[in-house]
């Protein structure tokens, strides 16, 4: 059973390299759904090729601040937005942080590249009143319901890819340059911190590898 086991997994990797998708992308609408239909000021954290910066640049008022620690990244995302209320910024957090403050706060699948309780601390000093922090993680699997969940996005992460890459018509997602690396807390861990940091903080588990958290600065 083993050895089926290893060729079924080895194929569906395969697959998958064939049709990648964007899975951080996936979360773009959701993460617009937590949001006002019009702020003032917003920030995104490892903001990537701008894509989510770009969607934020459409309701806030005051601009967009967006950084990352990747120079090829961030010149591709100056390249890809002539013309939006964007400013994008070679800067790591959280000690590089612009000045706040801000009503929208947006972080995904950075956060476990960088100090977890200090970079969310740092988030919430430097959200204005009332203002909105919304994040999207990757956590280790440790528990049961992690590995059930990813035991389910395994298939799902299969015909989402198919779908999007029929024809080709679909945009292939655009690779970091930077160094990567595995996230190394757990679920649970990370719902002890964030409440600790972010009191009344919204914690949940996702498919695809993910997790979200939402917290408003009247908490």
């Amino acid at each position: 059973m083993a050895p089926l086991l290893h060729r079924v997994l080895d194929a569906l990797d395969r697959f998958n390299a064939a049709h990648p998708w964007d899975h951080n992308a996936h979360y773009h609408g959701w993460i617009l759904r937590q949001l006002p239909r019009q702020f003032g000021r917003a920030l995104d954290v490892g903001c990537g090729s701008g894509d989510l910066a770009r969607l934020l640049a459409a309701r806030a008022t005051g601009g967009v601040d967006a950084i990352d620690s990747d120079p090829a990244i961030i010149a591709r995302a100056r390249e890809s937005t002539p013309a939006a209320p964007v400013t994008f910024t070679l800067a790591e957090a959280p000690a590089g942080l612009p000045t706040g403050p801000y009503d929208v706060i947006t972080c995904v699948a950075v956060l476990h590249h960088l100090p977890f309780a200090r970079t969310l601390a740092r988030f919430r000093q430097q959200l204005a009143p009332g203002g909105t922090l919304v994040v999207v993680g990757c956590a280790r699997a440790r528990t049961p319901g992690d590995h059930l969940l990813a035991a389910v996005a395994v298939p799902l992460n299969a015909a989402v890819g198919w779908w999007r890459n029929r024809g080709r018509t679909a945009p292939r997602p655009q690779s970091m340059t930077a160094v990567t690396r595995p996230p190394e807390m757990g679920f649970p861990e990370i719902v002890r911190e964030a409440r600790r940091v972010l009191p009344g903080v919204r914690a949940r588990r996702r498919l695809f590898w993910r997790y979200t958290l939402v917290w408003r600065a009247d908490n």
